[in-house]
C-alpha cells in the first residue's frame, strides 16, 4: 500500500543507507498508540533487526505518526514507511473483541508483521522487481515477511500466526472484502501466514496439518528460495 504524507523534521540527521525510525508527535487521539510504540521499542527492535539482516544502499525511513485514517503504507518516491498510530487502536480492539485479557501482547506481533511487510515494498522497490500489479506486489511483501520472520527470527513463527489470527478476525469482522483493496481478502493473507508456518517447521506445528496444506513444504521452499535469491545483494552474511 502506498501512503504519503508530511510530518515533522526528524530527531536527529538520516543516516546514509539503511532502515532508520523517527517518531512524530501524535493527534490527542492517537497518543495511547504512541505511547505503547514508544515505550515497546517494538518499531526500534524491528527496524534494528532488518537491518541486522539487509544492507541497504540508501535510507528507508520508517515514520510513526498519526495518518488520519490514511492507513500504514509505504511510499517508493520518499523511500519512506508511515506506521499509523490511528491503525493500532482498530488493531487492539479486534483482539479486545475476541475476549484476549491482554490485547497489547498479539498487537506487540502484529507490529513487528506490518514493519516487515513494509520493509519488503522496500526491498521491492530497491531491488526493481517486476510490477506484476497491486496484487501480485501485496503478495510478495507479505512472503518477505514471512522469510525474514522464519529464517531469521526464531520466534517469528508465533507473530506470523499471530497476524494470521489478527487476519481472521478482521475477516469475521468485516465479512464483505473491499474490492478496491489491493491486498488478498484478510482470510487468505491468514491462510498464507499459516501455511509458511507449517511449511518451514511441520513437526514444530503437526497441529497445523491438514490435507489443504499438504503443499505448503514445498511452498515454502520455492517462496524463502525465491526471495533469498532476489536479496542476495543486500544480504549480511
Amino acid at each position: 500500500m502506498t501512503a504519503t504524507g508530511c510530518g515533522l523534521a526528524p530527531e536527529h540527521p538520516l543516516p546514509d543507507r539503511g532502515f532508520a525510525l523517527r517518531y512524530e508527535k501524535p493527534a490527542a487521539a492517537d497518543k495511547a498508540g504512541h505511547r505503547f510504540l514508544r515505550d515497546g521499542a517494538l518499531a526500534d527492535l524491528a527496524v534494528a533487526a532488518l537491518n541486522s539482516s539487509l544492507d541497504l544502499p540508501y535510507p528507508v525511513t520508517v515514520v510513526a505518526r498519526s495518518c488520519h485514517g490514511e492507513g500504514t503504507g509505504y511510499d517508493p518516491d520518499t523511500h519512506r514507511i508511515e506506521l499509523c498510530y490511528d491503525d493500532l487502536a482498530e488493531e487492539r480492539e479486534l483482539f479486545a473483541a475476541a475476549g484476549d485479557a491482554n490485547p497489547d501482547e498479539p498487537l506487540s506481533e502484529v507490529v513487528r508483521e506490518t514493519i516487515y511487510h513494509e520493509a519488503g515494498h522496500a526491498l521491492i522497490d530497491a531491488l526493481d522487481l517486476p510490477d506484476e500489479g497491486d496484487r501480485a506486489e501485496e503478495d510478495a511483501a507479505d512472503r518477505f515477511a514471512q522469510v525474514l520472520l522464519l529464517d531469521h527470527d526464531p520466534e517469528g513463527d508465533a507473530t506470523l500466526l499471530t497476524a494470521a489470527r489478527a487476519y481472521e478476525l478482521s475477516a469475521a469482522a468485516e465479512t464483505t472484502p473491499d474490492p478496491s483493496d489491493e491486498h488478498a481478502p484478510d482470510a487468505t493473507r491468514a491462510e498464507s501466514h499459516r501455511c509458511a508456518v507449517y511449511g518451514a517447521f511441520p513437526t514444530r506445528h503437526k497441529s497445523l496439518a491438514t490435507p489443504a496444506r499438504t503443499a505448503c513444504p514445498t511452498t515454502w521452499t520455492h517462496t524463502r528460495d525465491t526471495w533469498t535469491h532476489a536479496l542476495t545483494p543486500y544480504l549480511r552474511h
